[in-house]
């Protein structure tokens, strides 16, 4: 069984990043990624790209990492106890992206892979959060991953949407906190075949998500609609700071923290048991969108 290579993966990962911030800066139209190179005391580092103030984008990040350390922390290794205290390397791609105009969707990304001893999986997945519903949005992200899975196995799209249904669900709410995509982790076997299918779907990104920004980010809106993107930004933090293993996983090990927690939006509010008017188009997400649905 053939082990992937950590070099190759790396050069994978950051001609990765440099195509989505080229392709990302250029639909934004004004803004540009801000660029900070950082070293990890415990080995490794990584390149974090940051745009905001944007056309398009309010905020967005789009981050490299490569680390490495004595042992993996302990939110990696409660289902694994098998790799326990042993050195490991990590390493991947994410981003969030946190537009201007609430009728285009958030969006995250995240590809990574795992090795500690001789031990290694992949993961990763991207995942949906429109503020306003729109089911051709939703039909177009899934249909796009799907294509991506099932060139590769025919058993990978409805495994890893249902996956990323349950995950990223905030259980305090009841609600997903948007219209999913796919989530997979501890993904082990033929290390070439498995390397082809991430490399794959980490590509089906851009054609996944740039169409519905074109479609959307013209519509025109008031203060009614930001502040309901507002109001679902900040249910997205909720889930990032209370649930988000990443997150959890990259404060723990040590960590650049500025990179770890660009995933929030420069504003969120909350307001206390808010309830969206009947029959409206913001009570409509949660009752038409915030559930599992078969959008592919």
């Amino acid at each position: 069984m053939t082990t992937p290579q950590l070099d190759d993966l790396e050069r994978f990962l950051l001609n990765l990043q440099e195509e989505i911030c080229t392709q990302l800066a250029a639909a934004d139209g004004v803004a540009q990624f801000r660029e900070d190179r950082w070293e990890r005391a415990e080995g490794g580092g990584g390149r974090t790209r940051v745009i905001s103030d944007g056309d398009l984008f309010e905020k967005g990040g789009v981050n490299f990492s490569r680390v490495s350390g004595a042992q993996l922390p302990p939110s990696a290794t409660a289902n694994r106890p098998q790799i326990a205290g042993k050195p490991f390397h990590a390493l991947g791609v994410s981003l969030v992206l946190h537009p201007r105009n609430p009728y285009v969707p958030i969006v995250h990304m995240n590809y990574r892979f795992f090795q500690a001893g001789d031990v290694w999986w992949f993961g990763g997945g991207a995942d949906l959060t429109p503020i306003y519903g729109f089911a051709e949005d939703a039909e177009h992200f899934h249909r796009t991953l799907k294509s991506a899975c099932d060139r590769h196995d025919s058993t990978f799209y409805p495994r890893f949407k249902a996956w990323c249904d349950e995950y990223f669900t905030i259980r305090h709410r009841n609600e997903m906190r948007g219209v999913g995509g796919i989530f997979f982790d501890d993904l082990q076997g033929d290390g070439a075949a498995l390397q082809a299918f991430w490399e794959d779907v980490a590509r089906s990104f851009l054609p996944s998500y740039l169409p519905i920004t074109a479609r959307r980010r013209d519509l025109p809106y008031g203060g009614r609609e930001r502040q309901f993107q507002l109001l679902r930004r900040g249910r997205y933090v909720e889930f990032n700071l209370v649930y988000d293993r990443g997150t959890l996983f990259g404060l723990q090990s040590g960590g650049r923290t500025e990179s770890i927690l660009m995933s929030l939006p420069p504003l969120a509010a909350w307001e206390y048991d808010w309830q969206g008017e009947p029959g409206s188009p913001e009570a409509r997400l949660k009752e038409e969108f915030l559930t599992p649905q078969a959008w592919a």
